[in-house]
């Protein structure tokens, strides 16, 4: 059986994975983390493309390819091009959801959230011109939130700190939506929402991607267990170093 890839930096992609797995139930998931290179944020477009196409033909020697999500935005803005010219198989990205965000109203602001990298990547910058709405973004780095998720912190005194000390200088009534344009800060939602006011929509780019992901593939309509693997940097690993995580996804 043919199996669906799931590629990140760490454990950031989980997220996705998991809504993959809610979605197309009867699929074969692998789930590689290049945990001994993370975080990607921080680190040059150069390096990112070499780890990344490095590890992907790893998984394409280990693995019978359905698709590969690349389910790390930076990932995504830096590479996903040059890998669609070089492979078959769908290879499906992350976007952030500013388009989503755009469309809830047309003179608000929208507060879009994402690693160091991925704000500086052109990737992003077209996103936003494509849509014509340059003035109405605002761009913030949460990248120590990397960091927590990959610490499986979530709930500590120091993660609000954090999140408390970047967003306590926005004016929030200006503002319609927060775009989460890393799948490590899916972690940290509810944690976002409970700072900010209701009316202020958080937003992430995971069902999206699990769309884009249904569309490209022929869907296994045989029913059966769910069945996952995990490999991380090359090396297979015991599903316990990740079930902490996918268990932290279900509340």
């Amino acid at each position: 059986m043919q199996s669906i890839v799931f590629f990140d930096s760490g454990v950031g992609g989980l997220t996705v994975l998991k809504d993959a797995m809610r979605i197309l139930p009867n699929e074969s998931y692998v789930y590689y983390s290049d945990g001994e290179n993370n975080p990607y944020g921080i680190k040059s477009s150069d390096e990112i493309k070499l780890l990344v196409t490095d590890a992907v033909k790893f998984i394409t020697d280990a693995v019978d390819l359905k698709a590969l999500v690349l389910a790390c935005n930076t990932a995504t803005s830096v590479v996903v091009h040059e890998l669609r010219q070089n492979y078959e198989f769908p290879i499906i990205g992350m976007e952030p959801a500013v388009k989503p965000a755009a469309e809830l109203c047309d003179k608000s602001r929208i507060l879009v959230c994402a690693t160091e990298r991925t704000l500086r990547e052109e990737k992003l910058e077209r996103l936003i011109s494509g849509l014509m709405i340059q003035d109405r973004i605002t761009k913030l780095s949460l990248q120590g939130l990397v960091s927590y998720a990959e610490s499986g912190i979530f709930y500590d005194d120091s993660v609000m700190n954090y999140l408390n000390e970047k967003f306590k200088n926005f004016e929030w009534d200006k503002y319609t939506a927060v775009v989460l344009g890393c799948t490590h800060f899916i972690y940290f939602k509810e944690q976002i929402s409970f700072l900010i006011p209701d009316e202020v929509k958080v937003l992430d780019g995971n069902w999206g991607t699990v769309q884009r992901l249904k569309q490209l593939i022929v869907e296994n309509k045989e029913v059966g267990a769910t069945a996952l693997k995990f490999y991380e940097s090359k090396n297979p690993r015991s599903l316990n170093t990740i079930k902490p995580y996918l268990d932290y996804l279900e509340i």
